[in-house]
């Protein structure tokens, strides 16, 4: 579990159209930290020389200085092109200080139109970061990213690149492979790269990319840490169709002693967000090329945004090794060994499937309020209560809310879904409000709500429950309604989710004469990362010192229903963090296999302590616990 945090002052350099040789863009930079602060090398797009190059644009390297790492000055251009193999551009440095002397490998063009046959790798080294001596083609075939390692393993000298960048008929997808010598000359060697490539399957990492139509490109030179190296890459989703094609930003972890072992990985936890990610010469990009262990235990990613301009991104470094960490890795939350704690049962309102559950500490028991399912498909919500959490004391045989009101009486097929879905409850004075879907399954889903006192609710008189209202708009398809438990300046705050987006509304009291109307986005999915095709709220916010902690669910674009959390201010609307990566995600077989694959959904948790009992629905069939550390969570939100 891990957060990424985008440094405020991006974009860190942008162009500057005084310097014709960086007056369109520069971004790409690649990162490296001295005792005096940090030496950043960038790749500068230009005005093209029309007397020298059809291209209107023309790459060379530029560097940059920090000491701050922030405030970066002193720019001058210290690679153009010059050689025969690179005199289209010089694109991407990465540079490693490697045994006293500088080595920046870059890609060269050698040839225009640009495609396979010109584009290679070259390597300018230097004794200082600005001024470059020697300049050497490392690649004889089409290759880009290359990155040294900072140091030698078992004395030999590692090279990472990518083979292949480009298609042909003959090498159609990407190989990311390592290359070792003895000496880093070895690598301006024709004869040596022409018996690697021989054996190319042989130097090659397992495969990265999880879809054909994916691409993988070496982003940073690898940083060695306690678990092995770290290698942050760019993963780029739908290469091949322009108008899909997302670049973002993953890692993997290498084996200290081989790095061609892959130990594990994590899925994009850097996309295009942000406008300067979105908009520039090309769209959609964050593209890393440079990794540096920062301040206060973090790590520091350099990438390119839009191919335009250069930021910076930090993650706790050892919230990211934890999650990493293949011999141990610690999960936010652990399964109960009773998992699953409630299951379908007789020939009644609960004889399909049992799942996704409110939770209400109260009087020293939880009483879960889960979404039962007949046969015929209707929904009705059910009451477990138990002590400690996990096992169940008592289960009531009725449902203790059904179906009362017109819009959520079946309508549609007598076997299709209907009733009252996924219930969410909270607690404000002697009131519990209960907001939940009302579907009549000829309609678009609305979200209802109804409420009873506590001293009703505890003494079973059920019969009291509210007439139900609808909170949200006809014809609209809203979903996952709930309530913040508490007001703000004098005004209630509804969540509901339209579309992909978890959504937010103010109104002035919960008799709901006039709906949500409204909304005010809290956020969205992240296109490319494992919350990309949607998002909604899981139980009501829990308050926290910092604000209020949100659990919520996405899914991704393989359908797969996931958690996360987000922190946010005490106002309920201000977003301040958000994990990159789930907390909580399918993997035992009830959770995988069920009405609805690969689904873990909570719409209520409680806390104890420092405990979160979070209570979930599994594969859309039973209903699992998970516990997890309250002050851990916030830890890495904050």
């Amino acid at each position: 579990m891990f957060v990424v945090r985008r440094d405020p002052h991006n974009p860190l350099l942008a162009p500057e159209r005084d310097r014709p040789w960086e007056a369109r863009a520069c971004f790409n930079p690649s990162a490296v930290v001295t005792p005096e602060g940090t030496r950043l090398f960038y790749r500068a797009l230009g005005n093209g020389d029309i007397m020298q190059t059809p291209s209107p644009q023309l790459s060379s390297i530029g560097t940059a200085f920090a000491e701050d790492g922030t405030h970066f000055h002193s720019r001058r251009q210290v690679i153009a092109p010059q050689e025969s193999w690179d005199k289209f551009g010089c694109e991407d440095p990465r540079v490693t200080f490697f045994e006293g002397r500088w080595y920046c490998f870059y890609t060269a063009l050698g040839g225009y139109p640009f495609g396979p046959d010109n584009i290679k790798v070259g390597c300018a080294v230097g004794d200082d970061p600005e001024h470059f001596t020697e300049r050497h083609l490392v690649t004889p075939f089409n290759a880009k990213a290359a990155a040294l390692f900072p140091e030698r393993v078992g004395g030999e000298v590692v090279l990472l690149l990518t083979a292949h960048t480009d298609y042909t008929n003959e090498h159609p997808r990407p190989t990311i492979a390592l290359a070792r010598a003895k000496e880093v000359a070895d690598f301006w060697q024709e004869d040596y790269w022409r018996a690697w490539h021989d054996r190319l399957a042989e130097h090659a990492l397992p495969e990265l990319r999880r879809a054909d139509g994916d691409h993988i490109e070496v982003g940073a030179a690898p940083v060695l840490t306690d678990l092995g190296w770290l290698l942050v890459y760019s993963y780029i989703e739908d290469y091949y169709d322009e108008a899909k094609r997302t670049f973002t930003i993953e890692a993997a972890l290498l084996a200290a002693d081989d790095p061609q072992r892959l130990l594990s990985r994590t899925e994009s936890f850097l996309v295009p967000e942000e406008t300067y990610e979105e908009y520039g010469i090309v769209p959609r990009i964050a593209f890393p090329s440079g990794a540096t262990r920062g301040a206060d235990g973090a790590l520091d990613i350099w990438y390119g945004a839009a191919d335009t301009v250069c930021a910076k991104a930090s993650i706790r470094l050892a919230d990211l090794l934890r999650a990493l960490d293949p011999a141990a890795p610690a999960p936010p939350f652990a399964r109960a060994e009773e998992n699953p704690i409630l299951a379908p049962r007789g020939a009644g309102f609960e004889a399909r499937d049992v799942f996704n559950a409110a939770a209400l500490d109260l009087e020293g028991a939880i009483y879960i309020l889960y979404r039962a399912m007949s046969a015929d498909n209707t929904s009705t919500i059910g009451l477990a209560i138990s002590r400690d959490g996990v096992h169940i004391d008592e289960r009531l045989p009725e449902p203790v809310y059904a179906p009362r009101a017109e819009f959520e009486m079946k309508k549609g097929p007598p076997a299709g879904n209907s009733g009252c879905e996924d219930p969410r409850a909270v607690v404000m004075g002697d009131t519990l409000y209960l907001s939940y879907t009302a579907y009549d399954g000829a309609r678009a889903p609305k979200g209802a709500i109804t409420s009873i006192s506590i001293a009703d609710f505890l003494a079973r008189r059920f019969e009291r429950w509210s007439a139900p209202v609808l909170t949200t708009p006809e014809e609209v398809d809203d979903k996952d309604t709930a309530l913040l438990p508490a007001q703000v300046d004098g005004n209630f705050v509804v969540y509901h989710r339209v579309g992909g987006q978890i959504c937010a509304d103010l109104v002035p009291d919960l008799s709901f004469e006039k709906r949500v109307s409204r909304c005010i986005e809290i956020f969205g999915p992240r296109h490319g990362m494992w919350d990309s095709e949607k998002v909604g709220i899981a139980g009501p916010p829990i308050k926290v010192p910092q604000g209020w902690l949100m659990i919520y669910h996405g899914v991704s674009r393989h359908a797969t229903y996931r958690l996360g959390a987000a922190l946010f201010a005490e106002d309920g609307l201000t977003l301040l963090a958000r994990t990159a990566d789930p907390i909580f995600e399918p993997r035992e077989p009830y959770e995988q296999e069920g009405e609805v694959k690969d689904v873990v959904f909570s719409c209520g948790q409680v806390v104890r302590d420092d405990t979160i009992y979070l209570y979930y629905g599994a594969a859309d069939k039973v209903l699992g616990v998970a516990t997890g550390s309250l002050s851990a969570l916030l830890a890495a939100l904050t």
